[in-house]
């Protein structure tokens, strides 16, 4: 193999898939690992099967809890020959998504794309809790235009608290509301003062415009332009037909394998190696940073390759592992470590959902319910001056995602439908179909947790390893009250909203939030473990996610995260992979990683 790059990338995804491209486009010589097999959305995607193709019509199973067409192809919530354990004195048990193939979770998630706000990366200075991030929204927004831009996002601009808006012509138009929106927006806006505004989601409404965003995101890089603009002209505008959460053909929604990857390969400069199982990063006699270590998983091999530089983005978890199975008499604790916070200050989003139904949608005729598989509507967090008063028992905020209407029929509709139907059957159960399809509606919270102390990953005390040979992690977890009374408040919210519309509610409504909060990890929204900082004993990499210890050394994926606010992480990552790699390109022209 060429051992000749400039740069390692070690994961394929949002960070992964983001740093690769920008580093590419500016000619910097690219290795990428990727620890899943290769995948191409184009060729593999079953967005136009149906359910009746589909082993039990698609409902989930144990091995794909998303349904048999979710296009996680290898991976989940457990990975065969890579096991994990958590703690006895933990909450909760944590759950660990790890998406093993080209691409990474950018193939499976929900394309909200989200700013976090001015409050979100200054949380301590507002409260006292958690901590403070060392860059200002003000220094990332150009960052956030610059990201929304190049994969397309709908959404709008109306000038919400701690709601960003985006610099005019970045976001595509929102396609419009349905009923069961409009009716949620009324009650929210007119009875419980909950502003509804239209979702951000990582999906083409219209073609993207390739004459003019090349010019503007890469000015004076004809090799940039160049690629960016035939990437562009090959993606289409959504035709609302297909669940974006079997991948897409025709790249109308954001996948690193179709919006990324195609054009940072056609510079030339990347290379991509797939089934590539990363287990430590090499160093030197000084303490800089020579390469990685792998396992080759189809001849279980291990390999050794260099670079001058190397960037993990193997999401947040995998990153903390590969660091602190990267020991050496240098770095005893792990590489980077000093500060002994590698692993530690893991987050996820609070989660809880409610359910029910509203009469008042019975017999709908039939109508045009077209539209993007995620919802058009959402409701950002509304409570800012309440908590800065003191009137909520909770820190800090969630926003709403629902979901609702008449979709394409799947094994779950039909559930639903016998609960509701007394038991018909024959054409009294068509007649009861005909009534009830399109009355059920879901709302779910996603909110900020706050880092602590017993939320963290350590390699497993008992040495434990996965089938190739690499130590596992072990994870630790607790809940504050912040979280727990953060999820009773959206308990009531939604249980408000649907008896708002006139609706009953079919889920248990709990006045304690610890009964209703989602698992640990089951968001899949974990960050954390190589927070950034000013300080280095209190962090693991600076604001450019540069480690303070090895200078050649950088994290841009998850793991960085100093705070994991309400809104979904992967605008944020992408948005701080940009930043950071802009960075690397500066310093290497000015001499530095030789």
């Amino acid at each position: 193999m060429k051992d000749d790059y400039d740069v390692i990338v070690v994961g394929s995804g949002a960070a992964g898939g983001m740093t690769a491209f920008i580093l590419a486009v500016h000619g910097v010589k690219v290795l990428m690992l990727e620890a899943g097999r290769d995948y191409d959305p184009v060729t593999e995607t079953p967005m136009f099967q149906l359910p009746s193709d589909a082993p039990l019509r698609g409902i989930s199973t144990p091995d794909k809890p998303f349904g048999f067409f979710d296009a996680t192809v290898d991976g989940g919530w457990t990975v065969p020959g890579e096991p994990y354990t958590t703690s006895d004195d933990a909450d909760d048990e944590f759950m660990w998504w790890r998406a093993r193939m080209l691409g990474g979770r950018t193939n499976h998630w929900g394309r909200i794309s989200l700013r976090m706000g001015p409050y979100d990366y200054k949380p301590y200075s507002r409260d006292g809790l958690g901590f403070d991030w060392p860059m200002t929204y003000e220094d990332m927004a150009p960052w956030y235009d610059k990201t929304e831009a190049l994969i397309g996002v709908f959404g709008s601009n109306d000038g919400l608290e701690n709601t960003p808006n985006s610099s005019p012509g970045v976001l595509q138009p929102p396609p419009a509301p349905r009923v069961h929106e409009l009716m949620a927006q009324k009650v929210c806006q007119d009875e419980l003062n909950i502003p509804t505004i239209a979702s951000h989601l990582a999906i083409l409404t219209e073609k993207q415009d390739y004459e003019k965003w090349p010019k503007e995101l890469f000015p004076g890089n004809p090799l940039a332009q160049k690629v960016l603009r035939q990437s562009m002209m090959e993606r289409a505008a959504c035709f609302w037909a297909t669940p974006c959460g079997r991948g897409c053909s025709i790249k109308a929604n954001f996948q690193s394998t179709t919006v990324l990857l195609p054009p940072a390969l056609a510079t030339g400069n990347l290379t991509i190696r797939t089934d590539a199982m990363v287990r430590e990063v090499t160093t030197d006699a000084t303490g800089k940073a020579t390469g990685v270590h792998y396992i080759d998983k189809r001849t279980r091999k291990d390999e050794h390759v260099s670079a001058k530089l190397v960037v993990l983005a193997a999401s947040a978890c995998e990153t903390a592992r590969i660091m602190l199975n990267s020991k050496s008499t240098l770095f005893p604790e792990g590489i980077g470590n000093g500060s002994g916070k590698v692993g530690k200050y893991l987050m996820d989003t609070v989660g809880t959902w409610v359910s029910g139904r509203i009469p008042a949608l019975e017999n709908m005729p039939p109508h045009n319910q077209d539209g993007a598989s995620g919802m058009h509507l959402y409701m950002p967090w509304w409570g800012y001056q309440q908590q800065e008063k003191g009137q909520l028992d909770f820190a800090r905020g969630y926003h709403i995602e629902f979901g609702g209407g008449r979709g394409m029929p799947s094994a779950w509709t039909f559930a639903g439908l016998g609960g509701q139907s007394g038991g018909a059957y024959g054409q009294r159960f068509k007649e009861e179909a005909r009534r009830h399809y399109g009355t059920g509606i879901g709302f779910g919270g996603r909110g900020e947790m706050i880092p602590n102390e017993d939320c963290y990953c350590e390699i497993d005390p008992s040495g434990a390893v996965d089938e190739y040979g690499i130590p596992t992690l072990k994870f630790h977890w607790k809940w504050s009250e912040h979280e727990t009374n953060q999820c009773r408040h959206m308990q009531h919210t939604f249980r408000d909203i649907i008896e708002g519309m006139g609706g009953e509610v079919h889920t248990e409504i709990h006045d304690d939030g610890a009964k209703a909060i989602a698992k640990p990890g089951e968001i899949i929204h974990e960050v954390g473990g190589a927070i950034m900082g000013d300080n280095p004993d209190r962090s693991v990499v600076n604001q450019y996610c540069q480690s303070h210890e090895v200078p050649n050394l950088f994290v841009t994926d998850g793991a960085c995260f100093v705070s994991n606010a309400d809104k979904n992480p992967t605008l944020s990552i992408m948005a701080i992979a940009w930043r950071a790699s802009d960075y690397i390109v500066e310093q290497m022209n000015q001499g530095a990683f030789t």
